[in-house]
Protein backbone atom coordinates (compact mmCIF):
# COMPACT_ATOMS: atom_id res chain seq x y z
CA UNK A 1 0.00 0.00 0.00
CA UNK A 2 1.07 3.42 -0.26
CA UNK A 3 2.45 4.74 2.69
CA UNK A 4 0.02 5.82 5.53
CA UNK A 5 -2.85 3.19 4.06
CA UNK A 6 -3.70 -0.03 5.14
CA UNK A 7 -4.99 -2.84 3.51
CA UNK A 8 -8.71 -3.26 3.71
CA UNK A 9 -8.38 -0.20 6.35
CA UNK A 10 -6.83 -2.41 8.41
CA UNK A 11 -3.30 -4.06 7.73
CA UNK A 12 -0.07 -1.71 7.68
CA UNK A 13 1.61 -3.50 4.96
CA UNK A 14 4.27 -1.25 3.99
CA UNK A 15 5.26 -1.26 7.53
CA UNK A 16 5.08 -5.22 7.89
CA UNK A 17 7.34 -4.94 4.42
CA UNK A 18 9.86 -2.54 6.05
CA UNK A 19 10.15 -4.82 8.73
CA UNK A 20 10.41 -7.74 6.97
CA UNK A 21 13.60 -6.13 4.49
CA UNK A 22 15.05 -4.88 7.70
CA UNK A 23 15.04 -8.49 9.65
CA UNK A 24 16.44 -10.11 6.09
CA UNK A 25 19.37 -8.28 5.89
CA UNK A 26 19.88 -8.98 9.28
CA UNK A 27 20.29 -12.58 9.62
CA UNK A 28 23.79 -14.55 8.78
CA UNK A 29 24.31 -15.94 6.15
CA UNK A 30 22.49 -13.62 3.83
CA UNK A 31 20.01 -15.26 1.82
CA UNK A 32 21.01 -15.85 -1.36
CA UNK A 33 17.83 -14.64 -3.11
CA UNK A 34 14.56 -13.18 -2.46
CA UNK A 35 10.94 -15.13 -3.93
CA UNK A 36 8.18 -12.55 -4.21
CA UNK A 37 5.30 -14.49 -4.80
CA UNK A 38 2.61 -12.20 -5.80
CA UNK A 39 0.32 -9.54 -4.38
CA UNK A 40 2.71 -7.06 -4.26
CA UNK A 41 0.02 -4.68 -4.02
CA UNK A 42 -3.24 -4.79 -3.16
CA UNK A 43 -5.20 -2.68 -5.87
CA UNK A 44 -3.16 -3.27 -8.74
CA UNK A 45 -1.90 0.44 -8.89
CA UNK A 46 1.35 1.85 -9.90
CA UNK A 47 1.93 4.44 -6.23
CA UNK A 48 1.10 0.55 -4.73
CA UNK A 49 4.24 -0.68 -6.88
CA UNK A 50 6.51 1.93 -6.61
CA UNK A 51 6.05 1.43 -2.96
CA UNK A 52 6.54 -1.92 -3.06
CA UNK A 53 9.56 -1.88 -5.18
CA UNK A 54 11.50 1.29 -3.18
CA UNK A 55 11.00 -1.24 0.13
CA UNK A 56 12.27 -4.29 -1.87
CA UNK A 57 15.34 -2.52 -3.10
CA UNK A 58 16.26 -1.94 0.28
CA UNK A 59 17.45 -5.74 0.64
CA UNK A 60 21.29 -7.14 0.65
CA UNK A 61 20.13 -9.76 -1.45
CA UNK A 62 18.48 -10.10 -5.31
CA UNK A 63 15.18 -10.89 -5.46
CA UNK A 64 12.43 -11.53 -7.72
CA UNK A 65 8.77 -11.47 -8.49
CA UNK A 66 5.75 -12.69 -10.49
CA UNK A 67 2.35 -11.51 -10.24
CA UNK A 68 -0.52 -12.56 -8.22
CA UNK A 69 -4.37 -11.74 -8.56
CA UNK A 70 -4.20 -8.36 -6.88
CA UNK A 71 -1.22 -6.68 -9.17
CA UNK A 72 -1.28 -5.64 -12.57
CA UNK A 73 0.59 -7.13 -14.70
CA UNK A 74 1.36 -4.59 -17.05
CA UNK A 75 2.08 -2.20 -14.40
CA UNK A 76 3.98 -4.25 -12.99
CA UNK A 77 6.40 -5.35 -15.74
CA UNK A 78 7.19 -2.19 -16.26
CA UNK A 79 7.62 -0.74 -12.60
CA UNK A 80 10.02 -4.00 -11.69
CA UNK A 81 11.30 -4.15 -15.45
CA UNK A 82 15.01 -5.31 -14.89
CA UNK A 83 16.38 -7.92 -13.05
CA UNK A 84 14.09 -8.36 -10.44
CA UNK A 85 11.88 -9.44 -13.42
CA UNK A 86 13.66 -9.85 -16.25
CA UNK A 87 10.73 -11.35 -18.75
CA UNK A 88 11.29 -11.48 -22.33
CA UNK A 89 7.96 -12.05 -22.99
CA UNK A 90 6.04 -9.54 -24.20
CA UNK A 91 2.43 -11.42 -22.60
CA UNK A 92 3.07 -13.04 -19.85
CA UNK A 93 5.56 -12.48 -16.77
CA UNK A 94 7.74 -15.75 -16.26
CA UNK A 95 11.28 -16.18 -17.01
CA UNK A 96 14.34 -18.07 -15.65
CA UNK A 97 16.84 -17.29 -13.50
CA UNK A 98 20.12 -19.39 -13.79
CA UNK A 99 22.38 -17.91 -10.95
CA UNK A 100 22.77 -20.99 -8.35
CA UNK A 101 22.71 -24.70 -8.00
CA UNK A 102 19.10 -24.86 -7.92
CA UNK A 103 17.83 -23.25 -11.11
CA UNK A 104 14.63 -20.89 -10.23
CA UNK A 105 11.56 -20.72 -12.88
CA UNK A 106 9.20 -18.03 -11.97
CA UNK A 107 5.48 -18.29 -13.56
CA UNK A 108 2.73 -16.20 -14.59
CA UNK A 109 -0.33 -17.70 -13.05
CA UNK A 110 -2.73 -14.92 -13.14
CA UNK A 111 -5.89 -14.61 -15.06
CA UNK A 112 -6.60 -11.22 -15.39
CA UNK A 113 -9.93 -10.07 -14.21
CA UNK A 114 -10.35 -13.51 -12.13
CA UNK A 115 -9.10 -14.42 -8.40
CA UNK A 116 -7.90 -18.38 -9.22
CA UNK A 117 -4.91 -19.58 -11.09
CA UNK A 118 -4.22 -20.49 -14.45
CA UNK A 119 -1.99 -22.08 -16.63
CA UNK A 120 -2.93 -21.96 -20.27
CA UNK A 121 -1.46 -24.05 -23.36
CA UNK A 122 1.13 -21.03 -23.81
CA UNK A 123 2.52 -20.88 -20.54
CA UNK A 124 2.80 -24.85 -20.57
CA UNK A 125 4.54 -24.78 -24.19
CA UNK A 126 6.97 -22.15 -22.45
CA UNK A 127 7.37 -24.06 -19.33
CA UNK A 128 8.09 -27.52 -20.83
CA UNK A 129 10.98 -25.87 -23.54
CA UNK A 130 12.64 -24.19 -20.49
CA UNK A 131 12.31 -27.84 -18.53
CA UNK A 132 13.79 -29.37 -21.43
CA UNK A 133 16.69 -26.98 -21.77
CA UNK A 134 18.41 -28.49 -18.23
CA UNK A 135 16.23 -31.55 -17.34
CA UNK A 136 18.44 -32.72 -14.59
CA UNK A 137 19.18 -30.02 -12.77
CA UNK A 138 17.71 -29.08 -9.69
CA UNK A 139 14.57 -26.63 -10.12
CA UNK A 140 12.79 -24.67 -8.17
CA UNK A 141 8.95 -23.31 -9.66
CA UNK A 142 7.51 -20.20 -8.05
CA UNK A 143 4.26 -18.28 -8.83
CA UNK A 144 1.03 -16.99 -7.10
CA UNK A 145 -1.43 -19.33 -7.37
CA UNK A 146 -1.37 -22.97 -5.72
CA UNK A 147 -2.20 -25.93 -8.42
CA UNK A 148 -3.70 -27.81 -5.69
CA UNK A 149 -6.57 -27.73 -3.35
CA UNK A 150 -5.37 -26.61 0.07
CA UNK A 151 -8.93 -26.51 2.06
CA UNK A 152 -9.44 -22.83 1.98
CA UNK A 153 -11.35 -21.05 -0.04
CA UNK A 154 -8.71 -19.36 -2.23
CA UNK A 155 -7.58 -22.58 -3.26
CA UNK A 156 -11.28 -24.66 -3.30
CA UNK A 157 -13.11 -22.06 -4.74
CA UNK A 158 -10.90 -19.69 -6.70
CA UNK A 159 -9.68 -23.00 -8.45
CA UNK A 160 -6.56 -23.03 -10.90
CA UNK A 161 -7.40 -23.63 -14.16
CA UNK A 162 -4.81 -26.00 -16.20
CA UNK A 163 -3.83 -27.66 -13.11
CA UNK A 164 -3.86 -30.72 -15.18
CA UNK A 165 -1.48 -29.47 -17.74
CA UNK A 166 0.94 -27.79 -15.35
CA UNK A 167 0.60 -31.35 -13.41
CA UNK A 168 1.34 -33.58 -15.98
CA UNK A 169 4.46 -31.38 -16.83
CA UNK A 170 5.60 -31.51 -13.50
CA UNK A 171 5.13 -35.12 -13.14
CA UNK A 172 7.34 -35.81 -16.27
CA UNK A 173 10.40 -33.96 -14.56
CA UNK A 174 11.73 -35.21 -11.25
CA UNK A 175 13.90 -32.65 -10.75
CA UNK A 176 11.69 -29.98 -9.99
CA UNK A 177 12.38 -29.96 -5.93
CA UNK A 178 9.55 -27.40 -5.13
CA UNK A 179 6.85 -25.33 -6.07
CA UNK A 180 6.52 -22.00 -4.40
CA UNK A 181 3.41 -20.59 -4.18
CA UNK A 182 1.60 -17.79 -2.09
CA UNK A 183 -1.92 -16.55 -2.05
CA UNK A 184 -3.21 -18.52 0.64
CA UNK A 185 -1.55 -16.03 3.31
CA UNK A 186 -0.36 -19.05 5.28
CA UNK A 187 2.54 -21.57 5.45
CA UNK A 188 0.83 -25.04 3.82
CA UNK A 189 2.72 -28.53 2.27
CA UNK A 190 1.56 -30.54 0.20
CA UNK A 191 2.42 -33.48 -2.14
CA UNK A 192 1.78 -33.47 -5.57
CA UNK A 193 2.56 -35.08 -8.64
CA UNK A 194 5.89 -36.05 -7.38
CA UNK A 195 7.02 -32.95 -5.46
CA UNK A 196 6.07 -30.39 -2.50
CA UNK A 197 3.97 -27.53 -3.20
CA UNK A 198 4.56 -25.22 -0.49
CA UNK A 199 2.73 -21.97 0.52
CA UNK A 200 4.25 -18.76 1.81
CA UNK A 201 2.80 -17.06 5.16
CA UNK A 202 1.74 -13.47 4.66
CA UNK A 203 4.57 -10.27 4.37
CA UNK A 204 2.33 -7.90 5.07
CA UNK A 205 1.03 -9.55 8.12
CA UNK A 206 -2.42 -10.87 6.84
CA UNK A 207 -2.85 -13.99 8.03
CA UNK A 208 -5.94 -16.33 6.51
CA UNK A 209 -8.65 -17.68 8.89
CA UNK A 210 -8.31 -20.89 8.61
CA UNK A 211 -11.91 -22.32 8.15
CA UNK A 212 -11.60 -26.17 7.55
CA UNK A 213 -15.14 -26.01 6.74
CA UNK A 214 -14.98 -23.45 3.84
CA UNK A 215 -18.10 -22.08 5.31
CA UNK A 216 -17.41 -19.44 6.68
CA UNK A 217 -16.37 -15.88 4.47
CA UNK A 218 -12.82 -15.51 3.84
CA UNK A 219 -11.05 -13.23 6.65
CA UNK A 220 -7.64 -12.29 8.20
CA UNK A 221 -6.03 -11.77 11.23
CA UNK A 222 -3.50 -9.44 11.88
CA UNK A 223 0.20 -10.60 13.10
CA UNK A 224 3.53 -10.40 12.29
CA UNK A 225 4.87 -10.57 8.72
CA UNK A 226 6.79 -13.57 8.22
CA UNK A 227 8.43 -15.25 5.48
CA UNK A 228 9.74 -19.23 4.39
CA UNK A 229 13.36 -19.73 4.75
CA UNK A 230 14.90 -22.47 2.06
CA UNK A 231 18.08 -23.95 2.56
CA UNK A 232 20.30 -26.44 0.63
CA UNK A 233 21.78 -29.04 3.44
CA UNK A 234 25.27 -30.07 2.47
CA UNK A 235 23.57 -33.45 1.71
CA UNK A 236 21.81 -31.34 -1.02
CA UNK A 237 18.55 -31.52 0.58
CA UNK A 238 16.04 -28.37 0.62
CA UNK A 239 14.77 -27.52 3.79
CA UNK A 240 11.91 -25.07 4.19
CA UNK A 241 11.73 -23.04 7.66
CA UNK A 242 8.41 -21.05 8.55
CA UNK A 243 10.46 -17.68 9.79
CA UNK A 244 8.30 -15.03 12.02
CA UNK A 245 9.48 -11.50 12.17
CA UNK A 246 8.66 -10.52 16.07
CA UNK A 247 9.68 -6.84 17.93
CA UNK A 248 10.39 -9.07 20.98
CA UNK A 249 13.18 -11.11 19.64
CA UNK A 250 15.12 -12.04 22.59
CA UNK A 251 17.02 -14.88 22.81
CA UNK A 252 16.66 -17.52 25.98
CA UNK A 253 19.21 -20.16 26.23
CA UNK A 254 18.20 -23.94 27.11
Amino acid sequence: MEPGCKACDVAPTSERLAQLVTYLNKLDPLPDVALVTGDITHDGTAAQAEQAKHLLDSLKMPYHVVPGNHDDRSTLGKIFLGQTCPSQNAEFLHYVIEDYDIRLIGLDSTNPGAPGGKICQTRAAWLEERLNEASEKPTILFMHHPPVKFGVLETDEDGFEGSDLLGELVERFPNIERVLCGHIHLTAHTQWRGTVVSTAPSAGGMRLALDLTLKKSSGFHLANPEFQLHYRTSNGGLVTHQVEVSENDKLYLF
